[in-house]
């Protein structure tokens, strides 16, 4: 098979994929090839839609704001992409943009917003957040995207008795070393606080849940997205290279 790296532009599509199968690109996507890459007639790109797997394609026919093409053949079959789900307090539009490129590029399975009392923002964007997560996942490669849940109370969040552990970001300084957690708990789902840090209920909350582990993530102070970034990396060199 032909490696998929060496196929550009590569693009999400929603359309069912198979062999010989001629697709209308959407608007955007049409726009992409032909604007601004200006790919021409022939050119070749590759398709995923996270559940055929990965095809490679060619442009049959373009106009300005249309292009249509054809599958050609399976680069990759579809496969599982373990990864944790990533639990987080809405944050400032280009920090929270940042937060969901590199959780897709980290493999995050899901992103849970979570409705925390020092929140500096009380709402998401759900379609600015699928579009950041599918021009993540066309460029790093991956098969899938996460699931992008609706924003939640904490209390609705607490991990279930016969689910994974959620390991949780605690600033003040009273969990157990992120690595060290891992190997005595094996994988689960992260949870970052907002940029003011947890309220102390919030915190009570977390601990009176069995399955809930309070991770240390270093001396430092970390920004929300970066303290989120950091145990994502943990979690992929951790659990994903194992695997």
């Amino acid at each position: 098979m032909t490696a998929a790296i060496s196929l550009k532009p590569r693009l999400f599509v929603e359309a069912p994929l198979g062999p010989g199968q001629a697709l209308e690109l959407p608007p955007a996507s049409a726009h992409y090839l032909g604007q601004v890459l200006r790919s021409p007639l022939g050119a070749s790109l590759a398709l995923f839609n996270g559940r055929d797997g990965e095809w490679a394609a060619v442009i049959v026919a373009q106009a300005r704001r249309t292009c249509r093409v054809e599958t050609r053949e399976l680069l990759r079959p579809q496969a599982p992409e373990p990864g944790p789900s990533l639990l987080f307090a809405p944050l400032k539009r280009t920090r929270q943009e940042l937060l969901v490129e590199k959780a897709v590029e980290l493999g995050v399975q899901a992103l849970q917003p979570v409705r925390l009392r020092r929140g500096v923002v009380e709402r998401v964007n759900p379609e600015r957040m699928r579009a950041i997560a599918i021009e993540a996942a066309e460029q790093c490669g991956r098969l899938t995207l996460p699931a992008l849940a609706d924003l939640r109370a904490l209390a609705d969040c607490l991990p279930a008795p016969a689910g994974p552990v959620l390991y949780v970001g605690d600033e003040t300084g009273g969990g157990q070393a992120l690595l060290a957690a891992f190997a005595a708990h094996g994988p689960g789902d992260l949870l970052v606080g907002p940029e003011g840090g947890f309220d102390p209920a919030e915190l009570e909350l977390l601990r009176r849940s069995p399955k809930v582990v309070p991770v240390d993530l270093g001396p430092r102070i970390l920004r929300a997205e970066t303290a989120a970034i950091a145990a994502l990396a943990a979690w992929q060199l951790t659990f994903a290279a194992a695997g």
